[in-house]
């Protein structure tokens, strides 16, 4: 069994990965996971060989329905990846994962810019106020043309999108030449007048003020690359390591808290109860309330997974034991969540095969609620 005591010396933080359908997520996640030493090979949809895709019904249809999680490691940060559905059926186990989030990577399709569902996902990304990465995949189709693509960014999700790197079409790679750091630092400027007077004042703007100007959602740093021939990868994950900050120190000794954002079975049928621990330390054997006890702590990559006997504040691990845990809950000084925005825009109706057992249907119509609310 491992022991999360080992995470406490590093910055650990949960990121999401966010896309309007067919803009490159999951091949994003995919790249990410291969930069961070966890898959030799990038897998892909339509090859039915992604990491993170490992639901039958994902592998038959090629699209991400359920979120999954992955913890890889950059330097001394400690990444916990969360891959989320990007059909809007699928929406509200989104928004759920958002409730969880440090930071999120909304990917856009560089063929394509801006579209309907990604600024609603901008929206919820306001309403959660997560601080936010944008990577413009599929740089290597012709026709797409960054300062086009900026200009976009800018005019339809926030003006304060800045250009973190450069993507040169000739050269088919990252040109740190295509942007001048007076032009960058004069951009990062007007975002924040103290940033601003510091600038004029120094000449420079350092890396602590960039990172606080990130987390303070005051600037929204952009890279543009092609996850599916690893371009430009490694420098947003290298961004996200440089700018992203770990969990604040002295959580530990704070009061237990923590948010549940999931509820789903193991392979053997054992009710999980993902959460994120936001404060104070989870042991097993601890009780919530009277019935509620944790059995086991298990910290997911995939669909494999590690027992461990604790988990500290920042960490994102699923319990066995409790029954009666739903998405949205508070636990201990942790307050629930509000109703997710999104609506499911399914209809649907049931109609039981005449001698079915409706007994043992109810059952499962009841596992399904706990797993799906909106349902």
């Amino acid at each position: 069994m491992g022991d999360t005591s080992k995470y406490k010396e590093e910055k650990q933080i949960a990121l999401g990965i966010l896309a309007h359908v067919d803009a490159g997520k999951t091949t994003l996640s995919e790249s990410m996971l291969h930069k961070g030493g966890i898959v030799d090979n990038i897998g892909r949809v339509d090859k039915k060989n992604a990491f993170l895709d490992n639901y039958e019904l994902e592998k038959e249809r090629g699209i991400t329905i359920f979120s999954k999680q992955a913890v890889f490691r950059i330097g001394n940060m400690r990444v916990t990846l969360l891959d989320t559905p990007g059909h809007i059926d699928f929406s509200a186990e989104m928004e759920r994962t958002l409730q969880v989030l440090d930071y999120a990577v909304l990917v856009i399709n560089g063929a394509d810019g801006v579209q309907g569902h990604t600024r609603t996902l901008w929206r919820l990304l306001e309403r959660y106020q997560i601080p936010v990465f944008l990577f413009i995949n599929k740089m290597d189709q012709s026709g797409c043309d960054p300062a086009a693509l900026m200009k976009d960014l800018k005019t339809n999700l926030d003006g304060n999108c800045v250009d973190f790197g450069g993507w040169s079409g000739e050269k088919g790679e990252w040109d740190p030449q295509k942007i001048q750091p007076d032009e960058f630092y004069q951009e990062l400027a007007v975002c924040d007048e103290a940033v601003m007077e510091a600038y004029f004042e120094n000449g420079i703007i350092n890396t602590e003020e960039i990172s606080q100007l990130v987390e303070n959602r005051k600037v929204f740093p952009c890279y543009f690359g092609s996850a599916l021939k690893l371009k430009g990868v490694k420098k947003l994950t290298e961004g996200i390591t440089l700018y992203g900050k770990g969990v604040e120190t002295g959580k530990e000794e704070e009061p237990f808290g923590a948010k549940v954002f999931k509820i789903s079975r193991d392979n053997q049928g054992n009710r999980l109860t993902h959460l994120k621990v936001t404060s104070g330390v989870l042991h097993v054997k601890d009780c919530w309330g009277e019935e509620e006890k944790v059995n086991q702590i298990r910290i997911y990559s995939g669909a494999k997974f590690e027992s461990v006997k604790e988990a500290s504040a920042g960490c994102i691990c699923a319990v066995t034991g409790p029954l009666h845990t739903h998405p949205g809950q508070g636990i201990g000084s942790e307050p629930a969540s509000e109703l997710p925005m999104l609506e499911p825009v399914l209809t649907y109706r049931i109609l039981l095969p005449f001698d079915s057992d409706v007994h043992k249907c109810l059952q499962q119509f009841k596992q399904l609620e706990e797993e799906e609310p909106e349902l």
